[in-house]
């Protein structure tokens, strides 16, 4: 009855499918993480995720509406709307990425709101990394306790996983996910308690299940006694990949997705992505070298083809990238694996 999606290695999006049945046990999902995070039918929750294909805003919405809670689908952007809403109909959970929320405790700060000020007494922050210095940031700034959450589309989306009251690892949904730790060359199953991949099984999808799905996030899994009294296995946050793709504000991006743009537009596969994280908002500069018979000192010609890369590649990705033409041979060879990714973020 539904899709959700999300974008591809090669650009070709990876489509999930829904039956009835799925977007319950989905909603359910999402429900548990707002009541870990405090929520009741009480609560005015304020969903900043984005809607539409993206998984972020469907699951959340639906997870506020089964905890009862008024729910605000405000979706991503529009700060000031934001804060209007927020603060006219005293949201007290928002749920959206920490990048975010960082900038909206820091658009409420410039306003003059101080964390007393403000509604809030709780978020729910996914679908990019973070650290515990943001975390810490984040709720000092809003006044809240911050929880993370964790999904993917290729399962159902958010609420796979959950943080509870303890912020020690999310809580698995163990009666919806079978999780593994494997080694990430060699398949081997790994013992509880070892860094490894993570693998889920779907036990009760209906449309599109997956049997050990690779999800290429290195983790760790344990059954230590939660103090919130749940049993559920927990997951430590996510330590790394074990692949080459990038979470930027979000959204997946794969350096394959970037090099088939490059050469639709006849430039080489000669490219460095450059990622940061300043004032807590990810930055994303692709460096491209232009062919020698295109090269040009004319600023106005540069300007123009920067110009067509950028519209290319944000309809590619999904997000606007900063593009940069550079002299032929102005990026650095390899003699082993070509490095294409300086991530300068600290997560």
């Amino acid at each position: 009855v539904r899709i959700q999606s999300t974008s591809g290695t090669t650009g070709r999006r990876v489509v999930a499918f829904y039956t009835q049945h799925d977007i319950d046990l989905w909603e359910d999902c999402c429900a548990r993480a707002i009541t870990a995070a405090g929520g009741t039918r009480k609560d005015v929750c304020q969903v900043a995720y984005g809607y539409g294909l993206f998984t972020g805003g469907p699951g959340l919405n639906g997870g506020s509406h089964k905890v009862g809670c008024l729910t605000l689908p405000m979706s991503s952007g529009n700060t000031d709307r934001q804060i209007q809403f927020m603060m006219d109909l005293n949201a007290s959970i928002i749920c959206c990425t920490p990048s975010y929320a960082a900038y909206i405790g820091e658009t409420l700060k410039e306003k003059g709101y101080k964390p007393e000020d403000i509604p809030l007494k709780a978020g729910i922050f996914g679908a990019e990394p973070w650290t515990e210095e943001m975390r810490r940031g984040i709720e000092k700034t809003l006044g809240i306790k911050a929880y993370d959450i964790y999904g993917l589309t290729e399962t159902t989306g958010p609420g796979v996983a959950f943080e509870c009251s303890e912020q020690t690892g999310m809580h698995i949904n163990e009666d919806h996910f079978y999780a593994e730790i494997i080694d990430p060359d060699t398949g081997e199953v790994l013992p509880e308690g070892s860094k490894g991949e993570l693998v889920f099984t779907s036990l009760d999808k209906e449309a599109f299940p997956l049997l050990r799905y690779r999800t290429r996030d290195i983790c760790v899994l344990t059954r230590e006694k939660c103090s919130c009294g749940r049993t559920f296995i927990k997951m430590a946050k996510p330590m790394g990949r074990s692949d080459d793709m990038l979470i930027i504000r979000g959204v997946n991006v794969f350096p394959s997705q970037i090099e088939t743009v490059l050469l639709q537009q006849g430039y080489p596969a000669n490219y460095q992505i450059i990622v940061d994280r300043v004032n807590n908002s990810d930055t994303f500069e692709v460096l491209v070298e232009m062919v020698p018979e295109k090269f040009t000192d004319s600023l106005a010609d540069i300007t123009k083809a920067e110009k067509a890369l950028v519209e290319a590649l944000k309809s590619m990705l999904g997000i606007a990238a900063k593009v940069k033409l550079v002299a032929p041979k102005t990026i650095t060879r390899s003699e082993g694996k070509a490095v294409r990714i300086i991530d300068k973020r600290k997560i």
